[in-house]
């Protein structure tokens, strides 16, 4: 079913001009003057635009009949056995910023990270901050693991797919950087190092979320747990920016040893046959 998603250049194409088109314009209002006067437009073009690239992939999806029986059951259909990997989904986020801040509290940071302070670190317009912590990934998820991660997957390795979307995925957020008091603008203030590990970070999440995408089946909410945690976890402590860097580093080392463990998977390719369900990479040789 996977070759059945064979536009990867239109889809990627029109996710990026609908947000940043919205998001650039929406940036300009938010630093103009009296630009309180406006946080109605800012606030509702900044979600219009993250929910560009599921519009785009609802219109090419909905054009074929096979792929919407494909999307609808991979919503509650999980592959046989893979309940570990389920598990792994929701615990995997909550459980690296926690480790983090750990070890930073080991190398003589605040304690206190610990404690949940009740406000985001970051303003959102006229929507509540936390309405799009867990709307986000859930809008964009639904976007990139129904259309956006199988049209790159029936053409690359699992491993080129991974380094395509997280290169690309850095640079669809960099608009957001523009508009005044957004999480991303935000990062930009606090400097050149957690702007850098934002970037950063984005790669061995593309990686795992994959990972953990593929082994349940192409399961669609497998990745928006992964997201969704993410979002919500690294949000709710008083965490200190270098914890974030340290959660990266650790990320980074469970994407090596995935990567080590899974390497058929990675860097296999496809045969015709297995482009379905079983996702089986193809023999060296074949």
């Amino acid at each position: 079913m996977i070759n059945r998603y064979r536009y990867p250049l239109r889809f990627y194409v029109l996710s990026t001009l609908i947000p940043w088109s919205l998001w650039g314009l929406a940036g300009y209002l938010s630093h103009l003057p009296g630009a309180e006067a406006y946080s109605t437009y800012i606030g509702l073009m900044g979600f219009i635009g993250l929910c560009g690239p599921l519009v785009v992939s609802a219109f090419m999806i909905g054009k074929d009949k096979a792929l919407i029986a494909d999307v609808a059951g991979r919503f509650f259909k999980f592959k046989a056995g893979t309940g570990g990997y389920v598990v792994v989904s929701l615990v995997m986020m909550p459980a690296s910023i926690l480790l983090a801040m750990g070890v930073s509290v080991l190398f003589g940071y605040d304690i206190n990270q610990f404690a949940i302070p009740g406000h985001a670190t970051f303003t959102s317009a006229v929507f509540p901050v936390w309405f799009l912590l867990m709307m986000a990934p859930i809008i964009e998820e639904i976007a990139w693991h129904t259309y956006g991660t199988d049209c790159l997957r029936q053409k690359f390795s699992l491993f080129t797919t991974c380094m395509i979307f997280a290169f690309y995925w850095g640079l669809w957020h960099v608009p957001l950087a523009s508009i005044n008091g957004y999480y991303h603008s935000n990062l930009v203030l606090e400097g050149a190092l957690y702007s850098l590990n934002f970037l950063v970070s984005i790669f061995p999440l593309v990686f795992l979320m994959n990972w953990l995408y593929y082994k349940t089946g192409r399961n669609i909410l497998v990745p928006v747990a992964v997201h969704l945690t993410a979002n919500v976890f690294n949000e709710v402590f008083a965490t200190h920016p270098d914890s974030k860097v340290i959660q990266t580093g650790l990320l980074l080392v469970l994407c090596g040893v995935v990567l080590y463990r899974e390497r058929e998977m990675f860097f296999g390719k496809l045969e015709a046959a297995d482009a379905g369900e079983s996702l089986k990479p193809a023999r060296a040789g074949a």
